[in-house]
């Protein structure tokens, strides 16, 4: 967790997803309404290539790509040569070989271009996102039609392989001189525990420092773990992440059963991203009056535990949920 001060005083950003496909006026929408933590957006509609898993694939072993069922594969050839030829690019820290092109991501180019337009900025942060190495190697299936996350030899590639192009894309984003922002979005750490989850607590502590250490010894990005679900929370502080971004409209009582870690990592430092507005479950009930009540039940009870208004302030952003 990073120790020098950072303030987001509850800036407003976004996850990455949009339902739109017009590049341009999402990104000049984005800078108007959120200047203070914009965001590139992910075109998921626009084509399959900004599919979470496949947008950040390129240059990593072995993948081949389902166009129609929007997924990754391992195909057979040549793996001793193809992991040979990642680990050579690795080792090199060669980070353009693992940058993210215009075709897979034209919402990270465009926003930049416009930052960089900008002649009145007013913000001191650009939010980019990853998915995440557990959500990644879950959603993967080798040769016999296992999960990656199940395969030593290549989840230590995907693991590796995602932690340096996560840090292109902090160098990328550090051009348009803002502080970088990396949430890893991980769904499938939602229910963690159950049996549909067959990984092990250490296990995911492991692969998410993985990627996090690498980034933060290499740049002065802030780093979050984004999930949409209820998941072990304290699992996740320990991670040592900048930044928790939870579905505070769905999971806010689950999220304070843990006061002791939360507090805890408020006092460190760490930021807490609410992710208040609903967005598959909107109703015509909701209102931006609704949401303030439940979102500041929520404040109020983190006071109550003795975090002073003023830091949770500081320590606080706002998201979709």
């Amino acid at each position: 967790m990073a120790s020098e001060t950072h303030h987001f005083d509850f800036a407003a950003t976004g996850i990455g997803s949009v339902p739109f496909q017009d590049i341009e006026g999402t990104c000049n929408e984005n800078l108007e309404r959120l200047p203070y933590l914009p965001f590139w957006p992910q075109f998921v509609k626009r084509s399959h290539l900004e599919d979470m898993s496949i947008q950040f694939s390129e240059g990593l072993p072995l993948l081949e790509i389902s166009e129609q069922k929007r997924s990754l594969t391992i195909r057979s050839r040549d793996k001793e040569r193809e992991l040979v030829s990642f680990y050579d690019h690795f080792l090199a820290q060669d980070i353009g070989y693992f940058s993210i092109s215009r075709s897979h991501a034209p919402g990270l180019y465009a926003m930049l271009e416009l930052i960089t337009q900008d002649k009145d900025p007013v913000g001191d942060y650009i939010k980019g996102q990853t998915v995440g190495p557990v959500t990644f190697a879950a959603g993967i299936t080798d040769l016999n039609g296992k999960p990656v996350l199940h395969n030593p030899e290549l989840l230590e590639a995907m693991v590796n392989g995602l932690a340096i192009k996560t840090l292109w894309q902090v160098k990328e984003l550090s051009k348009c001189n803002r502080r970088p922002v990396i949430f890893l979005d991980e769904p499938y750490l939602s229910g963690f525990g159950s049996a549909f989850s067959p990984i092990q607590r250490q296990e995911v502590v492991d692969l998410l420092r993985t990627v996090i250490n690498y980034v933060k010894e290499r740049s002065d990005a802030l780093i979050g773990i984004h999930c949409c679900g209820n998941t072990d929370w304290p699992m996740i502080m320990e991670v040592g992440p900048d930044i928790i971004n939870f579905d505070a409209f769905e999971y806010m009582e689950h999220f304070l059963l843990y006061p002791d870690e939360i507090s805890r990592f408020l006092r460190k430092g760490g930021t807490v991203a609410w992710g208040i507005v609903p967005t598959t479950k909107f109703t015509d009930n909701d209102s931006v009056e609704s949401l303030f009540l439940r979102l500041q039940g929520g404040l109020e009870r983190v006071m109550e535990w003795g975090i002073d208004a003023e830091t949770l302030f500081r320590r606080s952003i706002l998201t979709p949920s």
